[in-house]
């Protein structure tokens, strides 16, 4: 094959490994980061946690994230990853680390929505030409029927995949490289495209 005219990441994460936390695991995690959604600086009133949703983990320069939301007393969402690090498969994992957000755009405020995303930047990455982008991982909710597949489109190149777990996935992209951004795309078992939204409501 030729040189690559396009030469950037594609498919560097790890595909998910786990299943979707739950019991003693998903209170771990859930203790981390509702210990950080604590320490969030908000200027509105969140109110009080509800119900964790957990989203497929991706694994990244070693070390593992998983996405989750909650929906909160006062009509917020908080959103975020709590990553961890584990010497080997089965080992205990350690180096615990959780990053909250929140944001009053909600899926139930938005019933036109048919896909419900949340991201948070992992890193940056700089390619030929002194050019520079973030690597970002993205999470979220297929709220059409039938999806199987969603990806991380970025121009004309695909930079990663994940198969929806109750219909949700969890993806790791280069965005905001070269005039291009991050748009995700959900396909249905046939391949047919069912779904697109951008990360970005302006570009």
């Amino acid at each position: 094959m030729p040189p690559s005219e396009r030469p950037i990441p594609q498919f560097i994460a790890e595909p998910p490994r786990e299943q979707l936390p739950y019991g003693r695991w998903a209170e771990t995690l859930a203790g981390h980061f509702l210990d950080a959604a604590s320490r969030l600086d908000a200027e509105d009133d969140l109110g009080e946690p509800g119900p964790i949703t957990w989203f497929p983990d991706r694994t990244l320069w070693g070390r593992t994230y998983v996405p989750c939301t909650a929906p909160t007393s006062n009509g917020f969402e908080l959103f975020g990853v709590v990553s961890f690090t584990r010497e080997h498969d089965g080992a205990e994992a350690r180096d615990f680390d959780a990053a909250v957000d929140y944001t009053d755009e909600t899926a139930e405020a938005n019933p036109d929505w048919q896909l419900d995303l949340s991201d948070h930047e992992l890193g940056h990455w700089r390619g030929p030409g002194g050019r520079t982008g973030e690597i970002a991982i993205v999470w979220g909710v297929a709220l059409v029927a039938n999806g199987a597949v969603a990806t991380a489109e970025l121009g004309p190149t695909t930079t990663d995949q994940c198969v929806l777990v109750d219909d949700r996935f969890t993806l790791v992209s280069l965005d905001n490289y070269g005039g291009d951004y991050l748009e995700v795309k959900l396909w249905g078992a046939g391949g047919g495209e069912l779904a697109s939204e951008s990360l970005y409501e302006d570009y």
